[in-house]
């Protein structure tokens, strides 16, 4: 198994309830030096009341942290504890270069730890370490700096300076709420953004997921399941819309060395462009397998890949969320025990 944030937990207990040995029968490969995923990364201002609801790993709640409490310590001790309880077999920090197949079937997993020979490979590296910039016209004239959520650190480093934020997405709308508290901003998106103002409930969540599910089944690349959704208005959200944060202008044409323009002949000064336009799968490892289709997706069934029913991308796709990502890891854990053992006693569910 590759990553251990929260698919890849989920599948090494899945696997471990399953009868597969931890160690001997399955191993973790994951890139950090510590537990926590990408939750170890998120900005320090993050905190447990401004996120999306950090769901349960099978076996063991999230213990009650205060709202105040950053992610990045609240989430890398839930996991660690978690590796813990469960003696899960996780070794770190150990970065897999490539996967490719082996002869008898199975495959070889070169790392930078050694290299490992595999039956099976369920993969849980998500998408933190592939963020996404956009290419624009001018990027390399702006003499301002330029940023990903990835880079950002807090609010302070801009104060006082004219920041434009890109991007339509919920970490934009955080980061645009904070940023406007010491700074000028200005909201770009290339669409209008689609605000929610009901609760965000369990069928509006399904039919989320099940648009993303068509996209990977037909092999094209996958939407992210939060960008279908919506944006929920949140106290926090309203206030920021009160006080014209999340008043958006149309995506710029160009950027120039001090700024961004429109052909129309809008013009905005910026010091910054923060551009919060999202990640990619991070599945570079895998592409001596081949597995991507003329789209550039990957056809999926469940969290097989078509045609390699032994690879399964957890936190890929309809399961790139904390409640996806654990289903997704006992979904690949159950297919696995019925492909590999397939005389097993499968009444022993995950």
């Amino acid at each position: 198994m590759i990553g251990a944030g929260q698919a890849g937990l989920s599948a090494a207990h899945h696997l471990a309830r399953l009868g597969f040995a931890p160690g001997s029968g399955f191993v973790v490969l994951d890139a950090d030096a510590r537990p926590g995923g990408a939750w170890q990364h998120r900005w320090p201002s993050l905190t447990l009341a401004r996120t999306h609801h950090v769901h349960d790993l099978p076996g063991l709640p999230f213990p009650p942290a205060g709202d105040d409490v950053p992610v990045a310590d609240a989430v890398p001790a839930y996991f660690a504890a978690y590796e813990r309880r469960f003696a899960l077999p996780v070794h770190r920090p150990v970065r897999v270069t490539a996967v490719r197949r082996a002869g008898d079937g199975g495959f070889f997993v070169e790392a930078s730890a050694g290299d490992w020979t595999a039956r099976a490979v369920v993969n849980a590296t998500g998408t933190w370490t592939r963020p996404f910039v956009p290419r624009y016209p001018g990027q390399e004239l702006f003499a301002g700096r330029q940023l990903h959520p990835v880079d950002y650190r807090g609010a302070a480093e801009f104060a006082g300076q004219s920041v434009v934020v890109v991007g339509g997405g919920a970490s934009a709308v955080q980061l645009l709420g904070e940023i406007a508290e010491v700074a000028t901003t200005t909201w770009v998106t290339r669409r209008p953004p689609v605000w929610r103002e009901e609760p965000f409930d369990p069928e509006a969540g399904r039919a989320a997921v099940a648009l993303v599910a068509d996209a990977v089944r037909e092999g094209r690349s996958p939407g992210s399941v939060v960008g279908v959704t919506g944006l929920v208005v949140t106290p926090w959200v309203r206030a920021a819309r009160d006080r014209g944060v999340l008043d958006r202008l149309p995506m710029f044409d160009r950027l120039t060395r001090d700024g961004v323009a429109w052909d129309d002949g809008r013009f905005v000064r910026a010091d910054a462009v923060l551009w919060a336009t999202g990640f990619r799968a991070a599945l570079g490892h895998l592409a001596p397998l081949q597995l991507r289709g003329p789209g550039g997706g990957i056809r999926m069934d469940g969290t097989a890949v078509v045609g390699e029913p032994r690879v399964h991308l957890v936190g890929y796709g309809p399961s790139a969320s904390t409640v996806g990502a654990s289903r997704a890891g006992r979904a690949a854990a159950v297919e696995l025990r019925r492909l590999l053992h397939p005389d097993a006693d499968l009444s022993r569910t995950a």
